[in-house]
């Protein structure tokens, strides 16, 4: 069986989020694919076999399993696109039934995911506090209008809303502080964000818990993000969230929140090679 190395979320052919890609007639035991991601070392890699007119999916991190991961599915729809054509597919997830498009624009292939349902809760005081600490934060440094959060799309994440660029371009933390912060609150990610405006969106996410300082391309997240500002009354209209460019692997992912509150989230992106 062999593992695809492909970059999802794409800007204009570089930079995106690398994924491991493996498509077998049958998922391997949960071990093999934990060591194979573990070998790896992407922020996911994604495992699919078929099932019924789609695929049974499990994601893997180098460090556990996470039910959901964005990126990693815009691959796995990108190489079943080039195995089976331009098409939606549907994907079993281990807590969600999902779909992803394929597509082809100008040569590259992409695709289009449907997100799990999302959700959202406030951040508690102490959550907040603790957050703030982790990363040399202040409340100061927040944007007035969008509170810190507790945001779900598939998979939980804490959102820290930042009220300048320069905050989130500084974003720094302590790795162990970090990953014992994250698995503490079973965060897949910590989603720093500055708003640019309603269609942009700057973001930096930090992975510790799962064994990654950061992520250049977080879908989970992206999509975890548009139900919350959805479901706030902050944000309808689609956007693009720019992420990777304060790590050199500079990322597009555009984001269309489904009208209804809680409803998924379609995020779409281009996917490169990465074989040498």
């Amino acid at each position: 069986m062999t593992v695809q190395k492909l970059a999802s979320f794409t800007r204009d052919g570089k930079g995106g989020n690398p994924a491991g890609v493996m498509l077998a007639t049958v998922l391997p035991e949960a071990e093999e694919m934990q060591e194979i991601a573990a070998d790896l070392g992407f922020s996911e890699t994604a495992f699919g076999a078929p099932e019924g007119d789609g695929y049974r999916v499990r994601y893997f991190a180098p460090k556990g399993e996470v039910p959901f991961c964005g990126h990693a599915t815009i691959a796995i729809g990108a190489a079943i696109g080039q195995m089976r054509g331009p098409g939606r597919y549907p994907l079993t997830l281990n807590d969600a039934e999902i779909a992803v498009e394929a597509y082809q624009d100008r040569g590259a292939w992409g695709a289009r995911l449907i997100s799990p349902p999302t959700h959202h809760v406030l951040a508690e005081p102490a959550l907040r506090t603790e957050g703030l600490d982790v990363f040399g934060l202040t409340e100061a440094d927040l944007d007035p209008e969008i509170a810190v959060a507790r945001i779900h799309g598939g998979a939980d994440h804490l959102l820290l809303p930042l009220k300048e660029r320069r905050a989130l371009f500084e974003m720094r933390y302590e790795f162990e502080a970090g990953a014992a912060f994250m698995q503490k609150y079973r965060f897949v990610t910590v989603n720093l964000i500055w708003r640019e405006s309603e269609t942009l969106i700057h973001s930096r996410n930090a992975f510790a818990g799962h064994g990654v300082y950061e992520d250049p391309a977080t879908g989970a997240a992206a999509a975890a993000l548009a139900g919350y500002l959805r479901d706030a009354g902050l944000q309808w209209r689609p956007f693009r969230v720019a992420q990777g460019d304060d790590m050199g692997a500079p990322s597009d992912l555009w984001v269309t929140p489904k009208a209804e509150q809680g409803g998924p989230v379609e995020i779409a992106g281009t996917v490169r090679s990465l074989a040498a």
